[in-house]
């Protein structure tokens, strides 16, 4: 990261609740293919989340813990404050001197914007405003959130005109939070009904209408310059696993995440 930080732009897509067998199965099967031509291998990685729930892991994530590998460690890190005795502090690191990588980020000159998706990113209160609050620039419509059959495509719009607004010389953070994931996601899922209610496989369909508007934003993100994309889940959901609905809970299908990151070559 320390070759990688002013050369490239930078972004941070979480597909909020994406469960890592949901999303493995699809990319196996062929059922992801816009996300899956950039997934290393052509699979997921398997990582544990930072948090249970979208908060405390985007708090996690921008302090710069990322999911960490489902392997003992110490994992070296992409990005970390500056902190003495950190052990997943490594040589190519990028090391910075403020509270959050946001703001680590804006001190080496990226401007930094957020289109944010659930209610966490929504800043019609003090608490949906803590996270967008981190960046230079944030965006966040009602189109945008859990409750839209459409959001990815309403965020990949704003996110093009982000970067068609940028000068050409200004680096890039961009991060995304995907809503179309989370509950509900039952109409995404042809023949679903509000009365049926959110399954496992409306959660995945959700991950294929993802998958179908995926190709814009890489595209509209490598437009500039060359891009290192990480793009991951911030937790899981249950969907009825040992009598377990939703997260905020302890459960191996919420700790468990998919994640990978790639980087989109400069447009030609």
């Amino acid at each position: 990261m320390t070759e990688i930080v002013g050369s490239h732009d930078l972004l941070l897509v979480t597909l909020d609740t994406l469960r890592y067998d949901v999303a493995q199965e699809l990319a196996a099967a062929g059922r992801i293919p816009n996300l899956a031509r950039h997934l290393p291998g052509g699979t997921w990685e398997r990582r544990h989340a930072p948090g249970s729930f979208t908060y405390a892991s985007h708090q996690a994530m921008f302090a710069g813990f990322l999911p960490t590998p489902a392997a003992p460690g110490p994992h070296p890190r992409l990005f970390a404050a500056r902190f003495a005795g950190s052990e997943s502090t490594a040589t190519g690191t990028f090391v910075y001197d403020t509270p959050d990588l946001v703001s680590g980020l804006a001190a080496v000159g990226y401007r930094t914007v957020c289109v944010g998706g659930v209610g966490f990113f929504n800043k019609q209160g003090p608490l949906g405003s803590v996270l967008p609050g981190m960046f230079q620039e944030s965006h966040w419509e009602t189109e945008f959130g859990v409750a839209s059959p459409t959001s990815f495509e309403a965020q990949v719009a704003c996110a093009e005109k982000v970067v068609a607004d940028l000068p050409a010389d200004q680096p890039l953070f961009l991060f995304v939070n995907v809503a179309a994931l989370h509950q509900p996601n039952w109409f995404h899922l042809p023949g679903a009904t509000k009365e049926a209610g959110d399954t496992r496989e409306s959660h995945a369909a959700a991950l294929e209408y993802v998958d179908r508007h995926m190709g814009r934003l890489l595209a509209a993100v490598s437009a500039r310059r060359p891009c290192l994309a990480i793009v991951c889940s911030d937790h899981g959901t249950a969907y009825g696993e040992d009598g377990y609905t939703g997260h905020r809970i302890g459960h191996d299908v919420v700790w468990t995440v998919p994640y990978a990151h790639f980087f989109v070559d400069e447009a030609r």
